[in-house]
């Protein structure tokens, strides 16, 4: 569970309108051991950066909220040595977010974020939306890539009734199908709850607009049901596969047999014409 500070230490003061820009760096994120003395949670690890802030994802994503691009290069830089598996290109996606102690927590069309006031609880909600909301989006790249080379599989076993004879790229579309199966099944539970609303149930309804606005149960449902084709595809082309050497096995010893009895004739004829 989220360890947020007191209420009653205020947060930084920041301007009526910031940016929060969620950052996929890479498969992990190492946060041990990483002590500050202005963290306003732990899990996830969040902190105060000036007059912004940043959060950490150990699924490898990091928010940063109300900062400059010299700040958010700066935290990058110092981060780069606990990204564990980068990505070559770091992916981002950005929210504006306007803070109005005048109107209630919601969602406007367009997507910008209003809130009350952005409190270390608020900006974990937020923060973990927009976390989900872009490592869904990398998921979603991630399995339609799978389903771009299984096709060709699909099309040739329905128009030829047989395995395609390029098995080697068959192995290699399994392997990346079971890749990708294991580095997103266990990532990103995106249809659990931030643990801050456990102490914050008020911001429930903040975070369920926030799932509506990025579709996140739907796209995870999605992402399931894609993540079972890719299974069962898995499943069919190595049953194939191993079919198809039991067959070839099968037929090597019964040549074999076939072999070793023309040699026992031979071997009687020989006899019996000396």
């Amino acid at each position: 569970m989220s360890v947020v500070q007191s209420p009653s230490i205020a947060p930084a003061k920041l301007a009526t309108r910031v940016t929060a820009r969620a950052l996929l760096l890479g498969d992990r994120l190492d946060t041990a051991m990483l002590e500050r003395s202005d963290v306003i949670s732990t899990a996830p690890l969040a902190f105060r950066v000036d007059t912004g802030y940043a959060v950490l994802f150990r699924y490898g994503i990091v928010v940063l909220v109300g900062l400059s691009p010299i700040q958010e290069d700066e935290i990058l830089r110092g981060l780069r040595p606990r990204v564990i598996a980068p990505y070559a290109r770091t992916e981002d996606e950005s929210a504006v977010i306007e803070i109005t102690s005048e109107q209630d927590d919601q969602i406007v069309p367009g997507g910008q974020i209003i809130v009350r006031d952005l409190s270390p609880p608020r900006l974990l909600v937020v923060a973990d939306a927009l976390a989900k909301n872009v490592a869904l989006a990398r998921d979603e790249r991630e399995v339609s890539k799978v389903f771009e080379v299984t096709e060709p599989f699909a099309a040739e076993l329905a128009r030829r009734g047989r395995s395609p004879s390029n098995r080697r790229q068959m192995l290699r579309t399994i392997g990346q199908a079971l890749l990708v199966q294991h580095r997103i099944s266990g990532r990103v539970e995106v249809e659990e709850k931030p643990d801050v609303l456990w102490d914050h149930p008020q911001l429930e309804r903040l975070y369920a607009r926030l799932v509506d606005e990025y579709e996140l149960k739907e796209r995870a449902v999605a992402l399931s049901r894609k993540l079972r084709v890719i299974d069962e595809t898995g499943h069919a082309l190595t049953d194939i596969i191993d079919t198809g050497r039991s067959v070839r096995l099968e037929a090597t010893i019964i040549a074999l047999i076939v072999v070793e009895i023309l040699l026992a004739l031979y071997e009687v004829f020989g006899r019996v014409a000396h």
